[in-house]
């Protein structure tokens, strides 16, 4: 069997990844140990980091552009549920023997195609060879407004919740990718798998919702879940009406053919939609930022005292979710 062939550490540095740099000149063309950054005056720097590991975050054979675009967007999701602007990010791969150069090209590929489009610059990172699993870690640079930050810890009792797009899209996308789910029309298993492997990450309506919405989070581990841990973070609770969830017409057709699939839309994550609660006052104007931003946004629930997430049917009876969202322990 041929051995996959692989640069040299610095030659896959200057091949692949130094072209990624050319936007940020802080970044001195990877030269350096460190870039240094400016943040100017009045603004403020957010950072955010993500390990993904193959076999846990994604699938052994997903296509590496794929890969690439879901590590980078998942930290750019991050910094939209703080209202931030990215411009910055570091990369880390840890790479098994099996990953040869044809690999990263596509890899590379895959982060210059987004990091163009998001405005976004690589400006250092490591590289590493292993034997255990591939491993990549993103970390993210963004700037905000002093004192616009968004935070989890802010929902205050009486706070409509809204999700912004459609939840469970990407929970069903991996369980169509493993053979978990059939039944479904060629455009729905599309819609569904292109969703798991390229969330969108709310920017512009992040930045939009500084002044507006009390607290805010991506929805990564699941809506339930992550709703409870706004709630936990504030000291409240949280009701939500079931069919006030937004749901894609795929997602629609695939809870009639087996509606126990709704557990795993409500908690399966990976959705990458903003969640966030806001004053009810403010309604008009998030409709009306939301609507600027091309991003639709759905009022869902109410922030209440207490704690946890109740999830109530169309009769307001609660529904029992076993399953509210992934746990990484």
């Amino acid at each position: 069997m041929k051995r996959p062939t692989r640069s040299s550490e610095f030659d896959l540095i200057r091949r692949f990844f130094a072209p990624l740099a050319s936007g940020e000149p802080g970044a001195f063309a990877l030269r350096d140990d460190a870039a240094v950054l400016t943040v100017e005056a009045g603004l403020r720097l957010v950072v955010t980091t993500d390990t993904m590991v193959s076999g846990v975050h994604f699938l052994a054979n997903d296509p590496p552009a794929l890969i690439a675009t879901k590590l980078l967007r998942v930290n750019l999701s991050d910094l939209a549920a703080m209202g931030a602007a990215p411009f910055a990010f570091t990369l880390n791969t840890a790479l098994p023997a099996e990953i040869d150069d044809t690999w990263l090209a596509d890899f590379a590929a895959g982060l210059g195609e987004d990091q163009e489009r998001f405005g976004i610059s690589l400006v250092g990172g490591d590289t590493v060879a292993i034997s255990g699993p591939l491993t990549l870690t993103l970390t993210a640079f963004g700037k905000v407004e002093e004192g616009r930050e968004l935070r989890r810890a802010s929902a205050q009792p009486g706070d409509d919740i809204y999700v912004s797009g459609t939840i469970g899209d990407a929970a069903l996308g991996l369980l169509v990718l493993t053979g978990a789910l059939n039944g479904l029309s060629e455009s729905e298993a599309a819609q569904f798998t292109g969703r798991y492997h390229k969330p969108e990450p709310r920017v512009a309506l992040g930045r939009g919702l500084a002044g507006l919405a009390h607290a805010a989070c991506d929805i990564s581990d699941g809506l339930i879940a992550d709703l409870g841990h706004i709630c936990e973070a504030s000291g409240m609770a949280a009701v939500i009406d079931a069919a006030k969830i937004p749901l894609s017409p795929a997602a629609r057709a695939a809870l009639a053919i087996d509606g126990e699939l709704l557990g795993t839309i409500l908690g399966g994550g990976d959705d990458y939609e903003l969640l966030f609660s806001a004053p009810a006052e403010n309604a008009p104007e998030i409709t009306i930022m939301a609507a600027n931003s091309g991003i639709a946004v759905s009022a869902i629930g109410t922030i209440v005292s207490g704690t946890g997430v109740t999830v109530k049917d169309a009769k307001g009876n609660a529904i029992d979710i076993q399953n509210p969202g992934y746990r990484h322990f």
